[in-house]
């Protein structure tokens, strides 16, 4: 008999914390086009979410802009999104408040569509 091998799901870039949500985010600045373009995984393994700011690395305005393309692809306040680390860096980790397993029920729905 062969032993039925289980399902270990992928990981996903997002997480519960309290009543948050930690949020794991590979931004692209001076992109052609705001976009989140799906789940992605470093070459350490961990997952992250992709995505796409026209905006430029300069004071601030792609995280700005990542911030703006969250809240309303999630249709969340902005104030809602706060960037907790990765303010110079490509790799960013966000904390989005509100209901955590709505966040990521509706990250999971957007992120397989453009998967």
């Amino acid at each position: 008999m062969i032993p039925e091998a289980s399902f270990d799901p992928a990981p996903l870039p997002w997480s519960a914390r309290g009543g948050d949500l930690i949020l794991v985010v590979r931004l692209t600045p001076k992109s052609s086009r705001d976009e989140i373009s799906g789940i992605d995984h470093l070459s350490d393994g961990r997952p992250v979410l992709k995505a796409r700011v026209r905006a430029t690395p300069q004071d601030g305005e792609a995280n700005a802009a990542l911030i703006k393309l969250i809240a309303k692809t999630l249709r969340i306040p902005a104030a809602a999104i706060r960037l907790e680390s990765g303010a110079t860096a490509r790799l960013k980790t966000l904390v989005l408040t509100g209901d955590a397993e709505a966040l990521g029920a509706a990250l999971a729905a957007i992120a397989g569509a453009v998967a």
